[in-house]
């Protein structure tokens, strides 16, 4: 469903169906969704031209969909490295069935794979992006939409401070999450994550946290932010190609770019 959002090709009818579905009774969802996707690409174009971030490390990929990690960062340095990491074997079935082994499309002096590991477990995460990129060289670590399926606050800063601590200096760390901006929208997404169990069974998604816009931020703290900081996903530099700019009352996303000193 979350591909069939960001508009790729990788969904079956009935992904397409409850998508639109879901779409009707939760609009907020899709809306998470398409944020995020922008705001990743202009990161990317960020990490990939003034920064000159070369390893990148992107955890709860899912499936491939427009505007991936390794197509912006490879389109201006080609030489970029890109692990995705994810704990649906239904994306590394997916990339196997497409590509008959883990490896991605890449271009010729970079690298794209795929890791199989749990958020939650950093030393698989960190292992499996230690099998393509240097630990020692700087990373930039992805966490989009990520974070609020772990449900407890506290487990999620200590997930990202690890990752973090494991990367040596000059790396960065680029986060988004939806967020408790209003009531209603905290609401719809309570009623979707209890009604998510009887209508899919086993593979309905993880419950997702909103959280404040203060204890996302709080996921950079000891690094260094990059301006404008930690705002509406559609508010991170914004180039007139994404979804519409929100309001900060408005938002239901907010994200950030920070650097490890």
């Amino acid at each position: 469903m979350w591909n069939y959002w960001l508009g790729g090709r990788d969904f079956f009818a009935a992904d397409k169906a409850a998508g639109e579905e879901i779409g009707r009774d939760f609009p907020h969802l899709a809306e998470i969704a398409r944020a995020e996707r922008a705001f990743l690409v202009r990161a990317v174009r960020f990490l990939a031209g003034p920064a000159k971030i070369r390893q990148y490390l992107d955890v709860g990929a899912g499936l491939p969909a427009g505007g991936n990690t390794h197509e912006i960062a490879q389109r201006i340095a080609p030489d970029s490295k890109i692990v995705y990491a994810d704990n649906d074997p239904a994306v590394l079935l997916h990339a196997k069935a497409l590509l008959g082994n883990p490896m991605l499309a890449s271009t010729p002096g970079g690298a794209v794979c795929y890791t199989e590991a749990d958020l939650r477990d950093v030393a698989a995460v960190l292992a499996g992006a230690g099998s393509a990129l240097s630990l020692s060289r700087p990373v930039a670590l992805i966490l989009l939409g990520v974070l609020g399926h772990v449900g407890d606050y506290g487990a999620a800063r200590s997930i990202a401070s690890q990752l973090m601590d494991a990367l040596p200096a000059g790396s960065y760390l680029v986060a988004a999450d939806g967020i408790a901006a209003k009531q209603d929208i905290v609401s719809a997404q309570r009623r979707y994550d209890e009604s998510a169990r009887p209508r899919y069974g086993a593979s309905a998604p993880a419950s997702y946290v909103l959280r404040r816009t203060d204890e996302l931020t709080s996921f950079f703290d000891g690094l260094e932010l990059i301006e404008p900081g930690v705002v509406p996903c559609p508010q991170w530099r914004p180039d007139g190609r994404g979804p519409e700019d929100a309001s900060g009352d408005a938002a239901i996303a907010v994200c950030g770019v920070a650097r490890k000193p």
